[in-house]
């Protein structure tokens, strides 16, 4: 478990931000393994130096599908769409997780749905409504955060943190039961993929197919391949 501290009382930095982040709603629903996860989040801060000024920021986080990482690659971008703070926070969680050593999260903040709204208010009466109105949407990847003004995007960064520490044992189990973690693991992260795009995109069916034959592993995937293929043909043209 994390236990961040302050290196300095008077250090405004993203240390400041996790400290003073609280996660009001957490997403029920952990994060998908072969998959992209989508959490619907409100971020609710108080304005600096305004009395009484409340923002409430609505928007989205897509936490794409981990991927079993090795120590090199932990020098590569872990997340995208994040500022300079959040990058200092990710240093700090190279050094101090080394479960973030088995399974990389990616996080993208879809900054073009966000919704800002400020508010003349008390923080606690701002907190109680959003929590409410979330509550009653029943939606189990809906989040609500009380944050930072600045760096508000370290406050959502710790957020998906916890639900990643939350989601990281039946993650990697679902993997194991792939058998992600042995040799030609890279493979069949490959195969995943490639199931998800052919359930989208039909004329993908062919490939994979080949591409299971190729390496030995159709017998392995055929009830799944076929019934891809049965799926495919039974929807309406």
């Amino acid at each position: 478990m994390m236990r961040p501290f302050m290196n300095a009382p008077s250090q405004f930095d993203f240390w400041y931000a996790i400290n003073n982040t609280k996660v009001v709603v957490a997403p029920a629903q952990r994060l998908e393994t072969f998959g992209a996860t989508i959490i619907h989040y409100h971020l609710v801060s108080e304005l600096m130096d305004v009395a009484d000024k409340i923002r409430i920021r609505e928007g989205q986080i897509v936490a794409q599908r981990p991927q079993i990482i090795t120590p090199t690659s932990m020098a590569e971008n872990l997340l995208e769409g994040f500022g300079t703070e959040a990058e200092k926070y990710v240093d700090w969680l190279r050094g101090h997780m080394r479960d973030l050593r088995i399974l990389q999260y990616g996080f993208v903040i879809r900054k073009k749905e966000i919704r800002d709204e400020t508010v003349t208010d008390n923080l606690d009466t701002v907190v109680e409504r959003v929590t409410e109105a979330v509550r009653k949407r029943e939606d189990p990847l809906s989040a609500v955060v009380v944050g930072v003004e600045a760096p508000w995007e370290v406050s959502l960064l710790k957020m998906m943190v916890d639900v990643s520490n939350q989601s990281f044992l039946s993650n990697v189990h679902e993997m194991e039961r792939h058998q992600m973690f042995t040799a030609d693991g890279g493979l069949r992260q490959e195969i995943e993929t490639d199931f998800q795009l052919a359930s989208r995109q039909p004329g993908r069916i062919s490939e994979l197919g080949k591409k299971l034959q190729k390496h030995g592993l159709f017998s392995e995937y055929e009830d799944r391949f076929f019934a891809l293929v049965k799926t495919q043909r039974s929807r309406p043209r």
